[in-house]
């Protein structure tokens, strides 16, 4: 229960749905309820699509290309912080990906709900990152089912937060969505601090 919670926490963290309420404002701005409805299911099918296939496959990718878990943590965690830093200064479309080029080309887009929306704005690097090393450590029966369930759970929130999008720009508004993601972005930067520090003990580690 605490490995789920974990990743849970996490992965809610890094991918940040609440920031991307106002970018997906925007995007649909001129669709129905039920357009927005089944843009917000596909975003968080595609998703977890994107996350279970990091978290099992990933692995694969690292042995293929010679890299290490202290260098993914390093890179995943310098990534992960700076995201987080964006969150931290309000920086919504920049930090996710989409610059003003990208979101008026998402907008003469059919489907928007595998680009930008489900990548790169909601699972990046940092996140793809934070998967493939967590499975380093925790890959027992338990442990992979706590994961998965964990990935679910965050797509669920996803559809729920995209779904109620509009309603959460008008009742939060625009400061509040701000200050809620301040608070993420606060919680993003250490996450990935402790990802590089966890990575600098073990190359330490491996030394002496």
């Amino acid at each position: 229960m605490s490995e789920f919670i974990f990743l849970l926490a996490a992965l809610f963290s890094v991918l940040n749905p609440i920031g991307t309420v106002p970018i997906f404002v925007a995007l649909t701005q001129d669709y129905t309820k039920g357009e927005r409805s089944t843009v917000s299911m596909w975003t968080a099918i595609n998703v977890f699509l994107i996350l279970i296939i990091s978290f099992f496959v990933g692995q694969y990718v690292l042995t293929f290309f010679g890299i290490t878990i202290p260098a993914l943590r390093i890179a995943g965690g310098i990534i992960i912080a700076s995201s987080g830093f964006g969150l931290l200064n309000g920086k919504f479309s920049r930090n996710k990906g989409l610059d003003k080029k990208a979101e008026e080309e998402a907008q003469q887009r059919d489907s928007i709900a595998l680009t930008p929306l489900a990548m790169p704005m909601l699972a990046g690097p940092g996140s793809i990152s934070l998967l493939i090393a967590y499975y380093q450590e925790h890959h027992s029966t338990n442990d992979i089912i706590s994961s998965c369930l964990a990935i679910l759970a965050v797509a669920l929130l996803i559809f729920i937060i995209l779904r109620s999008a509009h309603y959460l720009a008008k009742y939060l508004g625009a400061s509040g969505i701000v200050a809620i993601s301040r608070i993420v972005g606060f919680l993003t930067i250490a996450i990935g601090i402790q990802y590089i520090i966890n990575a600098l003990k073990a190359i330490i580690g491996d030394l002496f």
